[in-house]
Parts: structure tokens; sequence; C-alpha cells
């Protein structure tokens, strides 16, 4: 099946690296129009080389930090100028900090609240009313399996997740009549930038390759996955080959997690 995004166009959060840079890559080769927001100038003006090579549409570059409600307003007016509209929302950005519950702070709490859920709040408060007007419209949130099985000393980032989850299944509840569909994909362990961080803090001798073959022996796949296995999947959902997908949690995970 050729999933194509001809005439779309998509913005993705925390686009410039990893996950959100090679859904960038695969929706621009799929005809998509892309604007990726990220804090660091500098990442996405490699990430938009990259993209531009994948693909033949207009490709947009915003520094922003989407825990702040000032930069998620201003990346919008910035893209909304660029591209003309929003037809694909992707909610990547987000970061995996944890501890034991009794060592959080409130301020730990709600900075990542902030980059995670309230982000997805205030981006989709001000796509979805264009969505509705046009009646079409995919809003992807990317989440982790954490979301649906958390384990001991994952907060707060297991918890700002699982809302997430259940923010994405009302919006689709609210979507559907409008042709709006949402849905969430959890990622499990799968080569990308916070793996490379991960070997830094945790590898002690032990090469990134080794490091990455180990943590795949896990999975029962037997193997990390890729970040473009991760963007095909994303890709289908934004598309109209999946006309009839929404309020789904979608594990990708090659089966590490014990929730369906």
């Amino acid at each position: 099946m050729d999933v194509r995004l001809d005439g779309r166009s998509a913005v993705i959060t925390g686009g410039s690296k990893g996950l959100g840079l090679a859904m960038a890559e695969k929706f621009a080769s799929s005809g998509a129009d892309v604007a990726i927001l990220a804090r660091n100038p500098d990442t996405l003006a490699e990430a938009k080389q990259q993209i531009q090579a994948a693909g033949k549409g207009k490709i947009a570059t915003v520094s922003a930090d989407v825990s702040k409600a000032a930069d998620i307003r201003r990346a919008y007016d910035a893209v909304m100028s660029e591209l003309g509209k929003i037809d694909i929302l992707v909610n990547n950005a987000g970061q995996a900090t944890r501890g034991p519950s009794v060592e959080l702070t409130d301020e730990m709490w709600q900075s990542d609240l902030d980059l995670k859920l309230f982000a997805q709040i205030r981006l989709c408060r001000l796509v979805f009313p264009q969505m509705k007007d046009r009646r079409w419209g995919r809003i992807i949130n990317v989440l982790n399996i954490g979301a649906k099985a958390p384990g001991a000393d994952s907060a707060p980032t297991s918890v700002s997740r699982a809302a997430q989850m259940a923010f994405s299944k009302v919006l689709s509840g609210e979507g559907a009549p409008h042709n709006i569909l949402v849905n969430s994909l959890h990622v499990g362990i799968i080569v990308s930038d916070q793996i490379v961080r991960r070997h830094a803090r945790e590898g002690a001798n032990v090469s990134l390759e080794d490091f990455i073959a180990q943590a795949g022996r896990r999975v029962p796949l037997g193997r990390m996955g890729r970040a473009e296995e991760f963007a095909n999947i994303a890709c289908f959902l934004a598309s109209d080959a999946a006309s009839y997908v929404t309020g789904c949690a979608i594990n990708v995970d090659g089966g590490s997690s014990p929730v369906v």
C-alpha cells in the first residue's frame, strides 16, 4: 500500500531529532509540507536539511519551548504564516523524568506536566477549530508503554503520559463527528537520541552498539525498534488510509508491553 500525504500540512513537536525527525522525513517523502518545532536553532537547521532531502514540499522550522504557553502561541502563528493550514499535529516533545515519588518536587511534577500534558492540550486547542472547519484532521500523540503499565519509580513521566492517553481518548470522541481522528502511539525500546543519552548515563564501558543489543534482548522480538519503523505507523495514521481508526492507543514496542 502506497501511503501518501499529498496536499497535507503537518506539525511535529520535538521534530529535530530521534522519532520526531524520522516522522518528519517520512511525512515529507510522502508528499506533505512539514513544520518542526524544537528548542535548539542549530539542531533545527540540521534537521531541515535532512527533511528537505527526503521530500519536495515546504519545510518550516520554529524554535520554541512547548512547555511555555506563549511559545506555543507564537509557534502556531509562525507555522500558519509558513504553511497556511495544519492538517496533522504530532505531539512528540517529551523527556523521561523519573524517580522515587517521595523524592519528586512540585517543580519536577509541574515541569513534566507542562512539557507533555499541557503542551498537548494547548496545541490541540489551537488546531482543532481549523480541522473542524475543513472536516479533516489527524492528531497523533506520541507516548510510551508506561502510560498503560507504569512501573515503580516511573513518575512523573508515566503519570503525565497516562493523562495524555486519557485526553487523547476524550478528544477522539469530540473530533469524530468532524472527521478529526485522534490516536496515541506508545513507544517501547527504540533506537533514538534518548537511548544515546541513556547509554551515556548507564553504559559504563560498553559500546553503544553492545548497549543497544543488550537492551534489545529483553524485547520479545529480540531487538530494539528503529525510528523509521515507528515513523511508518505514524504516517499511516496521518493518511486517508487510516480513515476508520480513532481513539486507539497503539503499542509500537516489539511486544514488550504487558497491556495491549
